[in-house]
């Protein structure tokens, strides 16, 4: 009897997260999308999917999917995961010896618009932190604090802020992270960071033991990845920043920054634990991007300048 196409989903990701060590996140969203094919799959040949129908499936199929998830408003990026999902099933199924189906792979994947990271620059970022110490409730502020300059000062994701224990306090001049994939990594520990951290633990009013969660609510409970967006939310909404800066823009910060002061690209992809350092490499390219803007604006023959010296400009400007 051919095996059902939702147990089938339910091994492959079993396996995403025992043997690939796949994040919650990924696991999510993967399962998700390919839950989303198999329903399709369900209307679109009228019959519940199996592993003999996902054996003869061809790439029109493939793509009548995309083009639903398309009129139904995914983007570019969404699809370029749903397809991304579908290959890792399909290649589960075809390494355990249950199907084999080369047609997900023959589906050319959506070039995705390429967006560049978009830091706070060093005097906000110092601003951000400054305020989020005024807090009235001592202990809060002291959290906030923390919290922000680990992700500034160290280049930490949310998620590894938050899984940071009592027991990692004090800190000493290297942090043990583990990321994405589980892959851990040491990230330096600057002074500053340390002395945030512990004045935060002298002061909270939650005493835990070493095992329990760093950073607490305000009950006491383990601070949540939204209670942090709130607290970044505020802060903006009060030094007028832009909705871009978020807690992952104080990371992206922390990169351009270090960058910017002459570290090299290889460092910062070890310190902020990217796969690949293609990915670091963004940050050099903002770090461009701000140059090029300063010599348009400063330069002689930057394209703000030659606005200032075109004749019919210096006419209106001298006529008022």
């Amino acid at each position: 009897m051919s095996r059902a196409g939702e147990d089938l989903r339910a091994v492959w990701l079993t396996a995403l997260a025992h043997e690939r060590r796949a994040s919650a996140h990924t696991l999510r969203a993967y399962g998700d999308d390919v839950a989303r094919f198999l329903e399709f799959l369900r209307e679109h040949l009228g019959a519940e999917p199996n592993a003999r129908m996902l054996g003869g499936i061809a790439p029109a199929d493939i793509r009548a999917f995309i083009t639903q998830r398309r009129a139904g408003g995914l983007g570019a990026r969404g699809v370029q995961r749903a397809l991304a999902a579908i290959r890792s099933f399909f290649r589960y199924l075809a390494h355990e010896e249950i199907v084999e189906n080369p047609a997900p792979r023959s589906i050319r994947t959506p070039r995705v618009p390429k967006s560049l990271p978009r830091p706070l620059s060093e005097n906000d970022a110092a601003r951000a932190l400054g305020l989020a110490g005024e807090n009235d409730v001592e202990w809060l502020a002291a959290r906030d604090v923390a919290l922000l300059t680990l992700l500034y000062g160290c280049g930490l994701r949310i998620s590894e802020a938050l899984s940071l224990k009592r027991g990692d306090i004090p800190m000493g001049r290297a942090l043990s992270i583990v990321g994405k994939g589980r892959k851990e990594r040491s990230v330096p520990v600057l002074d500053a960071v340390g002395k945030a951290a512990a004045d935060y633990v002298e002061k909270c009013k939650f005493q835990r033991g070493p095992e329990s969660p760093l950073f607490l609510s305000r009950t006491g409970k383990p601070m949540s990845a939204r209670e942090a967006q709130a607290l970044m939310q505020n802060l903006r909404s009060q030094l007028g920043l832009s909705d871009r800066a978020t807690p992952h823009a104080l990371r992206h910060s922390f990169a351009t920054h270090v960058l910017a002061g002459g570290g090299d690209l290889r460092s910062v992809q070890e310190l902020l634990g990217h796969a690949s350092l293609s990915t670091t490499q963004t940050y050099t390219e903002v770090e461009t991007e701000r140059l090029m803007k300063i010599y348009n604006d400063a330069h002689p023959r930057g394209e703000k300048s030659k606005i200032r010296s075109r004749p019919d400009i210096r006419r209106a400007s001298g006529s008022r």
